[in-house]
């Protein structure tokens, strides 16, 4: 009997334990949307393209090793029946350059979400998510492109070793997941790229940040989205007592910079719109952290949530230390995925294209371990991400997560 035919080899492409957080169709529809479907069959379609993208982010081999580690599981089980000729890099890069950041960037939004659930230790405060932002800077290869692009160009008076991309992310503190994230060169600073951010808040979101990203204009701009905000600030900012709280926290008011001492006063519950308020009322909680080496520092939060009975002054400097959690997720993807060796990219559009795929690839591998943690009732912080990923890195190539069926054929 003649075995029926298996279809196309790469109709069986998978990224194992990834496909459950990135399936095959979510993927078709994103191409779909962003216009990115082939015209023709192609032997890289645009489909194995995209997991081809993400499978960047897990190895650090060339791309022509890559594409093996897609395809040999295939081959070992004897599933495929017909001869399929590993494409070479310039096929690759071609592919990847039909392709474009439009559906990676798609596909990105479109899966990543905050992934706690009532319970996970460390991502609640009362009935609030705990989130943070953060940025973090990425090499990227010396080509003029990438430099005309992202600096360190003929004019740049600053000498750096690799031009370099500013990523700015949107991360739960409690699962380490980065669920959106901003893009921009070395010219473009944390604070105008947290701007890009401000539509991916939610009222039930506690948005945590470091004092670097503190302006009275951004904080008034994201607290206009209608979350809380818990921010550090520097010793510069004034913060007049106003009234002593229980908790040992106190209100105060922040004042917009130009208008210290003018007399007109616009409070931010006193206007339609508070992107016009000139006077925003804060709660303040401070405290010093003490270090084994005796040394200490002295932190001063600033909080939208002015009841003392909604989130205690202990509760809130608890959340805020939650958040160099996302410091954490931002060194997974910099140093355990990449390997420290950055982008590979050449091109300014192939660049984002690689980043949105590192993002995408680190969100699947933290929503298997949210998963994972869920059933035994453990913190997700507990379990290591670079055993997952060496788990993932396996299962990409293990024979057995590959159907030698068509959705089709009996089994």
């Amino acid at each position: 009997m003649t075995p029926k035919d298996p279809g196309k080899l790469t109709d069986h492409i998978s990224l194992g334990t990834l496909t459950r957080i990135v399936p095959r169709y979510i993927v078709d529809e994103v191409l779909a949307e962003t216009n990115r479907r082939e015209q023709r069959s192609r032997t890289l379609p645009a489909h194995l393209v995209v997991y081809f993208v993400l499978a960047l982010s897990l190895f650090t081999d060339g791309y022509e090793e890559v594409i093996r580690k897609l395809v040999n599981g295939l081959r070992f089980a004897r599933v495929w029946s017909r001869e399929w000729t590993v494409p070479t890099t310039a096929a690759l890069s071609r592919a990847r350059t039909r392709l474009g950041e439009a559906p990676l960037r798609a596909l990105y939004e479109a899966v990543a979400q905050p992934l706690a659930i009532p319970g996970t230790p460390g991502a609640w405060v009362g009935e609030w998510r705990v989130m943070a932002i953060d940025g973090v800077m990425i090499d990227i290869p010396d080509t003029a492109e990438n430099r005309a692009e992202y600096g360190n160009s003929a004019d740049d008076d600053t000498v750096r070793p690799f031009p370099q991309i500013r990523a700015v992310g949107l991360a739960e503190v409690g699962t380490h997941a980065v669920v959106a994230v901003a893009l921009g060169s070395i010219y473009q600073g944390e604070r105008e790229l947290t701007q890009a951010l401000a539509d991916q808040l939610e009222q039930d979101m506690l948005l945590t940040a470091d004092r670097g990203f503190y302006s009275f204009e951004l904080f008034r701009e994201l607290m206009a989205t209608g979350a809380p905000l818990l921010w550090r600030v520097s010793s510069t900012v004034i913060l007049p007592v106003l009234k002593t709280l229980p908790d040992g926290s106190y209100l105060s008011e922040i004042v917009a910079p130009s208008l210290k001492h003018a007399r007109t006063r616009i409070d931010a519950d006193k206007v339609a719109d508070i992107r016009l308020a000139t006077h925003i009322p804060v709660r303040v909680v401070e405290y010093r952290v003490h270090t084994e080496q005796g040394t200490s520092d002295t932190f001063r939060l600033i909080t939208t949530i002015l009841d003392f009975e909604q989130a205690g002054a202990a509760e809130l400097a608890g959340a805020y230390h939650e958040r160099w959690e996302e410091e954490s997720a931002f060194r997974e993807i910099e140093i355990y995925l990449r390997a420290g060796k950055g982008i590979r990219s050449k091109k300014p559009e192939l660049v984002r294209q690689e980043i949105y795929g590192l993002f995408l690839a680190h969100y699947a591998i933290r929503a298997f371990m949210v998963e994972a943690a869920d059933t035994v009732d453990m913190d997700p912080d507990r379990i290591s991400f670079t055993r997952t990923l060496n788990i993932v890195r396996r299962r990409i190539t293990d024979p057995a997560v590959f159907s030698p069926l068509r959705e089709t054929d009996p089994p």
